[in-house]
């Protein structure tokens, strides 16, 4: 069963929408434009209830199927990212220094597009309930609505989403049964010494040497404190101190990122990250403070929901285009709490080639709309048919 027809048909339209969207992007929690397009649509193609204003700017509408039946919900992110846009797209941003570099006006042009069609067709029984969410780059919007209580207000037994990928093969699906993206967690260490003369290092307490062997000291948490079977990666990002050549500084910073796919391993990253700070400081006689930020946790398909999600998208593409064991990756995604509260499933739709997300040069590729509107539409229907 192919792409639907009269989803296919939607193609120049939903191109609009998404173009639409694409110019006026709005971060984190503050989408007014963005929300306030979103509804508008959603009256139009007249589905039952819109509820607004869920996580500051979300929304959650209901479509009523043909008859008794659980709820399942499609969630779409709608938030972008603080990026000046290099693309010199016709339908490049509007607002300097904002841009759609991660699809999320895609994800939601497709959700869009299946809300249309099953408003007007409802050839599925119960209700679904489509999950409008902000802030997914940063703010954990997918957590806070968690925490409003989408899912139990709306009665939601399970839950699907999807996000495009650049680079791999246009129209096919990814999944796998099990743990997708990673955790993310962030530490920041400020490293307080005595500042003085580069000429007289003895007369100081110096933090740049603190910091130096700090980040060497960290890279062992991966090296030697973790089984090489269990993925863990610690990136240190940013290292900021001193302004002249000539000064030893009072204060060094340090930063970076760990994520994993195991608890238990995210634990013992914190501590020995912990640990080390406190080793570092009384090695280098500086004071160490650390700010340890646990972030998303690892996105973790349901088994049951991802062989699912695999079947329907081979209706819709063709067996030879899904993958239903894909290797997972260390990226975030904060669908994640979703499937924490819910069984279910998050999808990768190849987007072709083209610039990476995140990247000032991305575009949505407009044509797998239509095939990501059509697998949500086919999920409900497949999901909760009629009689």
């Amino acid at each position: 069963m192919p792409v639907i027809n009269s989803i296919a048909a939607m193609q120049p339209e939903m191109q609009d929408w998404r173009r639409w969207l694409h110019r006026n992007p709005e971060l984190q929690f503050d989408l007014p434009k963005t929300s306030g397009f979103v509804a508008r649509k959603l009256r139009e193609f007249g589905v039952d209830e819109i509820h607004e204003g869920i996580a500051t700017s979300g929304i959650v509408a209901i479509i009523e199927g043909r008859g008794d039946g659980p709820t399942i919900g499609l969630r779409a992110d709608m938030d972008a990212l603080p990026i000046p846009e290099a693309t010199g797209a016709e339908h490049a941003s509007e607002t300097p220094g904002k841009m759609h570099a991660c699809g999320h006006d895609g994800h939601t042009t497709m959700l869009l597009g299946a809300a249309k069609y099953l408003a007007e067709t409802r050839n599925f029984s119960g209700r679904v309930a489509l999950i409008f969410q902000p802030a997914e780059e940063s703010g954990g919007g997918g957590e806070v609505m968690v925490q409003e209580g989408v899912l139990d207000r709306f009665g939601i037994g399970q839950v699907f989403g999807i996000h495009n990928a650049p680079g791999r093969p246009e129209g096919e699906f990814f999944v796998n049964p099990g743990p997708l993206l990673a955790s993310v967690d962030e530490f920041n260490f400020t490293i307080r010494g005595l500042g003085g003369h580069a000429a007289l290092p003895h007369e100081t307490r110096d933090p740049v040497v603190a910091a130096l062997g700090l980040g060497h000291a960290l890279q062992t948490v991966v090296s030697r404190n973790h089984r090489a079977t269990d993925d863990l990666v610690l990136s240190i990002t940013q290292i900021h101190a001193g302004s002249a050549n000539n000064v030893v500084p009072a204060e060094a910073l340090l930063s970076g990122t760990v994520r994993t796919f195991d608890d238990a391993v995210r634990d013992m990253a914190e501590r020995r990250i912990r640990a080390i700070g406190d080793g570092i400081a009384a090695t280098y006689d500086v004071e160490v403070e650390l700010h340890y930020d646990r972030g998303y946790p690892p996105t973790i398909n349901d088994p049951d929901r991802a062989g699912f999600a695999a079947d329907v998208a081979r209706d819709v593409v063709g067996d030879g285009k899904v993958d239903p064991d894909v290797m997972r990756e260390m990226g975030a995604e904060d669908f994640a709490y979703m499937l924490q509260a819910r069984p279910g499933a998050y999808l990768f739709l190849g987007a072709g080639e083209g610039a990476g997300l995140h990247h000032p040069e991305y575009d949505f590729n407009d044509r797998i709309a239509p095939i990501g509107a059509s697998f949500f539409a086919r999920l409900v229907e497949t999901a909760q048919p009629v009689g």
